[in-house]
């Protein structure tokens, strides 16, 4: 067992980055959890600027998941941006609701984005899954069952302009916390968000 873990915060803990990310996004956030929530997994997806679909990713990071853990292992899961909606569609979609404990959205256009509306899916399907009413946000939203069972929460700022209205970035289940900061990078940087999302994280 790595120093400093603790063994009551849980199961394995997976970190999914949103577009134009890498891993190091979570650089910050990895820091405060100082070790107490081992294993960590943040699977690098390569979402291609948004031509990859979401369930193209999702499926992708069900094999890092599977590939990680096995197929059955419980897990927390946490997704940042575009990752939010890959990590709910491998939720609801592809079966993850039968192993995941805990989800926590962060700055998650789960209901859709108007910064996503002027792109053809053509050109780019991943960004268009995240337009207002997409066909992949409407099979989400009709059937919630698979999020019934698991404990989710959504956190955002009001004030988000990768997420416009910043409202809307929240799950449709769960209690919603809109935290007080300015930007969208802020959510993964400044104190004021990391503060409640490490405390979540480490809440058995």
């Amino acid at each position: 067992m790595p120093a400093g873990r603790d063994p009551s915060y849980g199961p394995p803990l997976v970190l999914v980055h949103g577009l134009f990310d890498t891993p190091r996004v979570f650089d910050r956030l990895e820091r405060r959890l100082a070790g107490r929530r081992q294993p960590l997994l943040m699977p690098a997806l390569p979402l291609r600027f948004g031509i990859a679909t979401i369930e193209t990713s999702a499926q992708r990071l069900a094999r890092q998941i599977e590939t990680a853990f096995g197929s059955r292992e419980p897990i927390d899961i946490l997704g940042f941006s575009m990752g939010g909606v890959i990590a709910r569609t491998w939720i609801q979609l592809m079966g993850g609701h039968a192993r995941t404990r805990r989800f926590l959205s962060l700055g998650s256009p789960q209901q859709g984005t108007l910064v996503a509306q002027p792109w053809p899916r053509i050109l780019l399907a991943g960004i268009a899954d995240l337009k207002l009413g997409s066909p992949l946000l409407r099979q989400l939203n009709a059937d919630l069952t698979p999020l019934r069972g698991i404990d989710c929460s959504s956190y955002g700022t009001a004030f988000d302009l990768m997420v416009v209205p910043g409202w809307r970035g929240v799950l449709p289940i769960g209690p919603r916390r809109m935290l007080p900061v300015w930007t969208h990078r802020q959510l993964l940087r400044h104190p004021a968000a990391l503060d409640p999302l490490v405390e979540a994280l480490l809440r058995a």
